[in-house]
């Protein structure tokens, strides 16, 4: 089977406190709504405390032009995406030359040579590396690109393959966006990156294992979440309906994935899922019957970093794992939804 061998983090310089994140959404969106007391409550709603973004605040005080965001994107991505790397290389002991396979995940910016290619070049990876590039998972791609690397060192089992996650959500604000999608989005999304490193069966040496992964689309969700892309750059779509879609849809879902590995619900001990926000985690509660702390990771992370689409599942994985709460045999599951509308899944193994 292959492994989980390691998990590194980064994030960008500047820490927002959520106390100015509301003040400055105030301002913001006074003249649009005229409730506007009542729909600050937003920002205490979503848990965030804290995040991190890659331009001072004073950067969101005015519009920028998508040329000008997506420059920074290429700046602050390769910064964090390399942070990120290298600390995920550092926890297993081991060097950029010795991958084999380079996924990249991102859905926030665009990149023509790709953010991998770039640090293929800066680290002095093999030039031999295989890479894949991934664009437009959103927050489903921290567990989709892992769905990918388990499935590609499973091929390859001599192999590893690295997976970097890497998102600027917060440069895709549009200052002139006065819609309630926005408002939310100016308290929920942040930047951040997450690598993870998987080894096939013949190379790995510690970490849990992974049993199988699960892809799964629904028809006519289309319109639950994503980008709308105009002259200004990437708009953000979501439904308030998210919650309840995880309630009705995410279940069977994970019962048939479950069953097809002769499980059921009450074999999974320990839940890192994407804490899309807080009403999710509560669906997910909900929906799952769990009520012994297992989302707790995910609130925390939630809590310190705000939601920074694909690589925030990665971050719950790290700290899950360096919390030593997995022992073998005992099943876990990393999961994530994201535009389509869509769901990634993988159980996991101490």
């Amino acid at each position: 089977m292959s492994v989980i061998e390691s998990v590194g983090t980064a994030v960008p310089r500047y820490c927002v406190r959520q106390e100015l994140a509301r003040d400055f959404g105030r301002a913001m969106f006074a003249e649009a709504f005229p409730d506007i007391d009542r729909l600050m409550g937003v920002f205490e709603n979503t848990l965030v405390e804290q995040r991190y973004f890659s331009s001072p605040p004073e950067w969101f005080g005015t519009e920028h032009a998508f040329s000008e965001k997506n420059q920074l994107y290429l700046e602050s991505a390769m910064e964090i995406g390399e942070a990120a790397v290298l600390r995920c290389l550092e926890a297993a002991g081991l060097e950029p030359a010795d991958i084999d396979h380079f996924f990249f995940v991102s859905t926030t910016g665009l990149a023509t040579p790709s953010i991998d290619a770039r640090l293929i070049n800066r680290l002095k990876m093999r030039n031999s590396i295989r890479r894949t590039p991934i664009w437009g998972l959103g927050c489903a791609g921290g567990a989709a690109g892992l769905a990918r690397a388990y499935e590609y060192t499973k091929a390859f089992p001599r192999d590893r393959a690295l997976l970097l996650a890497v998102e600027l959500c917060a440069l895709t604000f549009q200052r002139n966006d006065l819609s309630k999608s926005n408002l939310v989005a100016t308290a929920l999304f942040a930047d951040g990156a997450a690598a993870a490193l998987v080894a096939g069966e013949e190379a790995a040496r510690q970490g849990p294992q992974i049993l199988g992964s699960r892809s799964m689309l629904w028809y006519d969700a289309l319109d639950v979440m994503g980008w709308e892309i105009n002259d200004r750059g990437l708009k953000v779509v979501f439904s308030r309906d998210i919650p309840a879609i995880v309630r009705k849809c995410v279940l069977p879902n994970l019962l048939e994935f479950l069953g097809a590995h002769g499980l059921g619900l009450e074999s999974i001990r320990h839940m890192v899922a994407h804490p899309g926000g807080a009403r999710v985690i509560d669906a997910y509660e909900q929906a799952f019957g769990l009520d012994n702390g297992q989302m707790n990771h995910a609130r925390n992370v939630l809590r310190r970093y705000g939601n920074m689409s694909s690589p925030t599942v990665l971050f719950v994985l790290q700290e899950f794992l360096s919390s030593g709460e997995i022992h073998p045999a005992e099943y876990g599951l990393v999961t994530a939804l994201g535009p389509g509308f869509s769901s990634e899944m993988l159980l996991i193994q101490g």
